[in-house]
Parts: structure tokens; sequence; C-alpha cells
């Protein structure tokens, strides 16, 4: 999922992917890209709009929403440049990988006229792509606050979101990214965001009574699993399943989930371990992002492309019973941007040659 603060303020991509991932996202660089990308998108709106038939419009429809299919699978926004024409090439991979799209940045998206959240829609309406919006007032890295949590903010917030919410009456809605991450820093913040969360999706349901509202939380530090590649121990006495019971509103609940983090072989990986999360809640479950490296790390973790593919098998064999509302491949180029693993873990190479993963993924549609 494409994760970034576009007013160029903080990184918010260690862990998910970002096409603008850098170490500096103050940098002038950072910012054209950013503006390129959302000319390109905009630019692209633009002209399929002048093709479409008189009285079509952008927006969702009860009848768009009531005919997609239960099953979905996608991927995350990730072109492999922010180039009009690998942005056009993206788009077009995509249908074929699934028929959903996960993009994931700042709440403050929504103050913008022509934000992405905004793009995202439009672009996946013309496409033929459900559109998962997520949207987080804080950092995935280390749970900071994006700006201060005050009143006048959580009404920009909530009436950002309600306004989206009631032009465009999205079919998912995610609010906090990795919620888990800003409890881990700020029990008192997080419960701010608790707040915050319950206002919105009382003023989204208001104006958009089908849109399906949710959360996501990092599945590893969950289970507590702070071992492998994360630098600390596993210890499942030290889970976070409690902090579900703070969304009871919620729709669904979502994860995104890096197996390879914790294990060294998708053989290793238990055959409960997506299926357990139904001890937890009785809600449906999404997995909003997930991937394996295909390349063998300085870090000393193996990875390969035939490890990645075992992956994409053990995947949908172990979520098979999970109730899923939608699982997402995080990747569909590799960010190259991002610290290992993630860095490798597209369906596609640089080339735009399929790895095997991508067979396992996009047949699952």
């Amino acid at each position: 999922m494409f994760c970034q603060d576009l007013n160029c303020k903080k990184n918010l991509c260690a862990e998910r992917n970002g096409l603008l991932a850098v170490a500096d996202a103050g940098s002038t660089v950072t910012i054209i890209l950013i503006v390129v990308f959302v000319a390109a998108l905009a630019l692209l709106t633009l002209v399929a709009a002048c093709g479409l038939p008189p009285g079509r419009s952008f927006y969702a429809t009860p009848a768009d929403n009531a005919s997609i299919q239960r099953r979905l699978t996608g991927v995350g926004l990730s072109p492999r440049s922010a180039q009009p024409y690998d942005i056009i090439d993206f788009f077009k991979t995509a249908k074929d990988a699934g028929n959903t799209l996960v993009w994931a940045g700042d709440w403050k998206e929504f103050e913008y006229a022509r934000g992405f959240p905004t793009l995202l829609v439009e672009q996946c309406h013309l496409n033929g792509l459900t559109a998962v919006i997520e949207v987080t007032a804080f950092s995935q890295t280390g749970g900071k606050l994006l700006r201060i949590m005050d009143e006048k903010t959580q009404q920009k917030y909530v009436a950002g979101a309600a306004d989206f919410a009631s032009k465009y009456q999205p079919r998912y809605l995610g609010l906090g990214v990795d919620s888990d991450a800003l409890y881990t820093r700020s029990p008192a913040d997080f419960n701010k965001f608790v707040k915050l969360f319950d206002l919105t999706y009382d003023a989204v349901k208001a104006v958009s009574p089908g849109t399906k509202i949710f959360t996501t939380f990092q599945l590893e530090k969950m289970k507590g699993l702070n071992g492998g590649l994360y630098g600390g121990a596993n210890d499942p006495s030290k889970d976070l399943w409690f902090l579900l019971d703070k969304f009871p509103r919620a729709d669904l609940i979502a994860f995104n989930t890096y197996p390879g983090m914790i294990y060294k072989s998708p053989s290793e990986i238990p055959a409960d371990y997506f299926s357990s999360v139904k001890a937890h809640t009785p809600k449906p479950v999404a997995i909003s992002g997930t991937g394996w490296q295909s390349a063998e790390g300085t870090s000393g973790r193996e990875g390969s492309e035939a490890q990645q593919v075992e992956y994409a098998q053990v995947f949908f064999a172990r979520c098979w019973d999970l109730n899923s509302e939608f699982l997402a491949w995080s990747y569909l180029y590799d960010p190259t941007a991002l610290a290992e693993p993630f860095n490798s873990m597209g369906l596609l190479r640089g080339d735009g040659t399929p790895r095997p993963a991508w067979y396992a993924w996009s047949g699952f549609k």
C-alpha cells in the first residue's frame, strides 16, 4: 500500500510500501515527485472522463457496490515510478493481479480537492477496481502523531472523511494504519484516536451508510512477536489483542502482516497463523498488506523467488476459512526505496516480467 505524508513532513513508509519513501521525506526531490505523481493521476482522470458517455460519473452507486463479488484480492498502490506511463501500466496490470487496490496515507489528504483518495477512487472506478482507502493520523513506524490531536484537528479530520464519503460512497474506509504502534508509543494518544474513530464513524455512516469502516493493526505485533528481523523477542504473553475491544463499532478488522520478519521460511508459519485471529474477534477480517522477500538480504535472512511463491500459496491456504473481506499483496513492483526485506517483495521484477508468485497471487482472483 502506498503510504506517504504528502505534506512532506514525515516518512511513514519504513514497513509498508511507499512510492516516494526516502530517508529525507522533506527533500526537494520528494516534493517534486509527489507533485508529478498527483499531476499524472489527475491527467489520467481528466482524459478518461472525456471518454465517458453522457450522464456517467466517477461516483460509486449502490448498484456498483452491490455488484462486487465478495471475495476480493488485489495489491497496494505501487507503480514502478511516478511517470505517467508507469502509472498507466500499473493500473492496467493491477486489473490482472486482482480486483482490489489499497492505498494508505495521511488523513489530511481529505482536505485537498484533488487529494490522493479522490484521484485513486476515480481511477479505480474507471479501471473496474474496488478501492480500499486507508488514512492515518500517526506514523506507522513509531506511532507518533502527525499533528497535535486537538479539537480543531479532530473536527477537520471528521469533516474531511465525511465530505469524501458523501461524494464517493466508498465501499471501504480504513481509519488508522497499524494502530497498535500508536498505543505502544502513547496510550493517551491512542485513547484520543479511539474517540476520533467513533466520531468519524458516525459522520461517515450518516452520509454513506454502506461504507464499511475499520482500523488496521500489525499482526505480528498483536501476537507479541517481536523477534526475528524486529530485533526483539517473541513473547505471546505481551500480545495486544485487547486493543480490538476498543473498536466495537468497526465493521471489520484489518491487519498488515509480514511473517518473513519472524520466520525464515514459509514452511515455518503455523497452520493457524491467520485463522487464530477468529479467536479474538467475531468480525470479518481483511489483510490489507502482506508479502515475502524474493531476494536474500544483507541481514542474512534467506529470501528467494521460490520462497515468495511458496508464501503466496501458504497464505491463501491458511486464509481459506478466515471470513476475509479482502486480501492484498502490498507491492506490485519492488519498492526499491525501502529497506530490506520490503525492497524485493514485488510480484513483478524491475523489468516488468512476472515472478512465480505473480501467477500464484493473480490466479486466486
